[in-house]
């Protein structure tokens, strides 16, 4: 199979058979064997009777409906357990990536031998200050962060080699980070292209300012899951080990001090030195014991269920 195309969504019932029958246009023209994978993310509205409508009219139509909102993260965690085809296209339901779009990325991966491309809007219809203004804030730090140089982690519509979405672990709202997954996954060929952004036709987004301070805070845990996800020993041990000697030099000193420099002195316990040495002491065990304890749940963890479908459509695996 050459595509499978991946949708999450959440209450988009006017814009799906609009967004179907343009994909399946651009598959024909260019004789594509594909799948169509909606993921429903809890819509409360009809979205999931048009799918079902849909997936009864053309059989490349999958179908996956969560019990409740758990998140696009999780919606493409499943979209990819379920692709099939050799390149994966992600992209978002509410018309505004263009299905027109996939012929190139489709020929970048398999003819550029590229793992990953991600779009480019560098053209955006969203608002300057709501949406444009916080988006370039959060790209430019993303990108220091991550080593990653896209300008755009936040568009929705990106292709992938199979191999890629099947050894990255989309969890929480990492969905942003895809591109920096893959990249400490091992897949180091990631591209660029820019690609069309056009206005809403249909409702209102889903996402507010909150997404963008979440954003930062993702950021944040991944970089730490990148260098110390696998060792946190090597961060906790390390830190712990430091205070603790610091705070047990410091009681060695006065405790020197008084019994053979100042002998007449104040009782060590009348010091406020002693407190701080023993305050670094404490907190380099606790720092030390959690990274202890970090290695004994690496190492004991079970992989938990972290969404649950209700209903699905179409091949089943």
């Amino acid at each position: 199979m050459n595509l499978s195309i991946v949708i999450p969504l959440l209450n988009e019932q006017e814009s799906l058979p609009e967004l179907h029958n343009w994909i399946v246009k651009v598959m024909q023209t260019h004789n594509y064997s594909y799948e169509i994978l909606f993921i429903d993310d809890g819509s409360t509205d009809a979205s999931w009777n048009v799918i079902e409508k849909l997936s009864h009219e053309n059989p490349n139509v999958i179908g996956i409906r969560f019990l409740r909102n758990y998140g696009k993260s999780q919606a493409l965690h499943a979209g990819f357990a379920k692709a099939q085809g050799d390149v994966v296209i992600t992209m978002d339901a509410d018309l505004q990536d263009s299905p027109d779009e996939i012929p190139e990325l489709f020929r970048l991966i398999t003819e550029d031998n590229y793992d990953l491309i991600s779009g480019w809007k560098k053209k955006r219809y969203d608002s300057v200050v709501a949406k444009n203004i916080p988006s370039k804030l959060f790209n430019w730090a993303a990108r220091k962060t991550s080593g990653v140089k896209l300008n755009d982690f936040n568009c929705g519509l990106k292709a992938y080699k199979n191999i890629v979405i099947k050894n990255i672990e989309v969890s929480g709202e990492m969905h942003r980070y895809i591109p920096v997954l893959a990249k400490n996954a091992g897949f180091g060929k990631i591209g660029e292209k820019v690609v069309i952004h056009q206005a809403r036709k249909y409702g209102s987004s889903k996402f507010g300012m909150s997404r963008f301070i979440n954003g930062f805070l993702d950021l944040i845990t991944i970089w730490f899951l990148s260098t110390f996800g696998k060792r946190p020993m090597h961060l906790f041990g390390l830190l712990g080990s430091i205070m603790f000697v610091i705070g047990f030099l410091f009681a060695f000193y006065l405790g020197i001090d008084k019994l053979f420099i100042n002998t007449s002195g104040r009782l060590i316990t009348e010091r406020p030195q002693f407190y701080l040495s023993l305050t670094a002491m404490i907190i380099g065990t606790q720092l030390f014991l959690a990274g202890f304890l970090g290695e004994i749940i690496l190492r004991t963890k079970n992989n938990e269920e972290r969404y649950k479908i209700s209903e699905e459509l179409g091949r089943k695996s």
